[in-house]
């Protein structure tokens, strides 16, 4: 493992990519393999709630994700959960090593002898018993690059409100966990339905679940996110930020809008043509 890491959303933009959840998948995997099973030196937590927490002396044992979730179990019977929401990263430097982000921005530091993990910018920072982690993730659907994968739970999930709007029934973490917006419009593209859709409309919904999982799995140990096979940057995407620009695909001019209930909008992308309205 090299002197420094950057991963989570500040590896979406070094090289183009976003915080879905093969992104968190593979936010786990590096702090998995830098952390455990070694002994906390130091931890500090810039937040409020567990400003005096000290957990040094303590064994990392793993850190897992769900969905977007992630999940850092320190023995005996603790569980750091964090989220990297639309603005935080987990950076893993060397010790000395410079930081790379503002001192201000971060939430969780963790020392051990090997490694400094600094969480920066982190949506959520809660310490839990081990008991309470459901508390905390059990909302979630089936976790698309989990142990607990279930296609047929996810698609009732999806199909028991078969009246919304497709893009915004695969947002939704309760459906299934771990996509988002660039999964979300990706999909849409690929399965030739129009974002707004009823879920329960969709031509081959179970074709469309087996691709989201296919796409986060192919995806979640690539340095470059891709849904055309292409990692180039600039064509990594068939709609996905292409707003104005030809359809890859047809060449029509690439659609975008805002879709969401109000406070939750996400910017939408398809192809009036290879999407046609419903």
């Amino acid at each position: 493992m090299r002197e420094m890491l950057v991963t989570g959303t500040d590896d979406a933009v070094e090289e183009g990519r976003v915080p879905e959840g093969d992104t968190v998948w593979r936010t786990a995997l590096h702090l998995d393999k830098a952390l455990s099973g070694a002994t906390l030196v130091e931890t500090d937590f810039r937040v409020p709630a567990y400003a005096t927490l000290d957990l040094s002396g303590r064994l990392v044992e793993a850190t897992v994700a769900r969905g977007k979730h992630l999940l850092t179990r320190i023995r005996a019977d603790h569980t750091l959960h964090t989220h990297l929401k639309m603005e935080g990263a987990w950076h893993l430097y060397r010790p000395g090593g410079a930081w790379r982000r503002p001192a201000h921005e971060a939430r969780v530091v963790l020392r051990t002898d090997a490694w400094t993990a600094v969480g920066f910018a982190l949506g959520i920072v809660e310490v839990l018993a081990r008991t309470e982690e459901d508390a905390a993730v059990g909302h979630l659907g089936p976790d698309l690059l989990g142990p607990d994968w279930d296609e047929e739970e996810a698609l009732r999930r999806l199909l028991a409100d078969p009246g919304r709007p497709v893009a915004d029934a695969l947002l939704d973490q309760r459906n299934l966990a771990g996509i988002g917006n660039l999964y979300k419009n990706e999909l849409c593209f690929l399965a030739g339905v129009h974002p707004r859709l009823p879920v329960g409309e969709v031509p081959d919904l179970r074709r469309l679940v087996r691709r989201a999982h296919a796409a986060l799995d192919a995806n979640k140990e690539r340095v470059a996110q891709t849904t055309t096979g292409d990692t180039r940057r600039g064509r990594q995407t068939w709609v996905h930020g292409r707003g104005r620009q030809p359809c890859r695909r047809c060449g029509s001019a690439v659609r975008v809008y805002q879709q969401g209930p109000e406070g939750q909008q996400r910017v939408t992308y398809w192809c009036p043509s290879c999407q046609p309205e419903p």
